[in-house]
């Protein structure tokens, strides 16, 4: 199954792709509710042309987006840092997603826009206190994720909140593939693009930790719920460590593509004058 949000003109949906089109399922908390049984729910709409919608994030407003900072040897070896001891985990929030084709501002005050290229997994079942031997039957599906981080402002303090945050810097699609069809997250091609130029070029099965080793971190502390994400962190390439350091600047277009999930596109502009949602 592949899935994606969207908004109907009176409630946000959960659609499934066909060809050009798209075909309503439910809303995005009725999805939520029962992910399962969704799942092998035939939708019985007409489609509606994919041009026509407005896509939104395909998870519910309450959904917990945490991510894995430094969870690529490669990565870790262009910033210096040294191998974390435990997955290293920074939160962003809902308003911080965007969706494929839209528009990124750069942020005010801060030049250091740089990609990041990840795959997410979204949680599609309750999980508390889960073992590593577990973790994966609560994983709903897979899709990209574009961590686009301000690094003067996540680099000015010791906690990376603001620079993780900021409007719409966090793509994510183009859809969800679900765990079934999707199959092994391990091995799989993931790459970024600007303005068509290769910046990251990395695999899955380069990832510290794995997916099911951060759902067993995660949830000996804090609960996750269906609809939450985890982004899994990024392979070597990001634009703050290259020579000279290159950022992302109005007018750009940044791709992230991952090899059974497909390329998720976003357009970078300058910061608008008036509020960005």
């Amino acid at each position: 199954m592949r899935f994606l949000g969207f908004d109907n003109g009176t409630n946000h949906m959960i659609g499934v792709p066909r060809g050009d089109q798209i075909h309503e399922l439910c809303s995005i908390d009725e999805f939520y509710d029962d992910p399962s049984r969704w799942q092998t729910t035939t939708p019985r709409t007409p489609g509606i042309d994919l041009v026509d919608v407005r896509q939104i994030p395909p998870v519910p407003k309450t959904a917990r987006v945490l991510c894995l900072g430094l969870n690529y040897a490669s990565h870790i070896a262009e910033t210096g840092r040294e191998r974390p001891g435990a997955p290293n985990i920074f939160a962003r929030w809902y308003a911080s997603l965007s969706c494929d084709g839209d528009e990124v501002p750069v942020p005010p005050g801060d030049t250091r826009f740089d990609w990041e290229c990840e795959l997410a997994v979204i949680i599609g079942a309750p999980l508390r206190q889960v073992g590593a031997a577990d973790a994966m039957d609560g994983v709903l599906g897979y899709t990209c994720f574009n961590d686009i981080s301000a690094r003067g402002y996540q680099r000015r303090t010791p906690q990376w909140a603001l620079g993780k945050n900021a409007d719409r810097s966090a793509p994510i699609g183009p859809h969800v593939v679900s765990a079934d069809e999707f199959g092994d997250p391990y091995g799989r091609q993931i790459s970024t693009r600007v303005n068509g130029v290769t910046r990251q070029n990395g695999s899955t099965d380069m990832m510290l930790f794995t997916i099911a080793e951060t759902i067993e971190f995660i949830t000996a502390c804090t609960s996750l719920a269906p609809g939450d994400v985890i982004a899994t962190g990024t392979p070597s390439g990001v634009g703050d460590k290259m020579d000279p350091p290159t950022y992302l600047t109005a007018g750009d277009l940044v791709e992230v593509e991952i090899d059974g999930i497909g390329v998720l596109q976003s357009k970078i502009v300058d910061t608008p004058t008036t509020g960005v949602h």
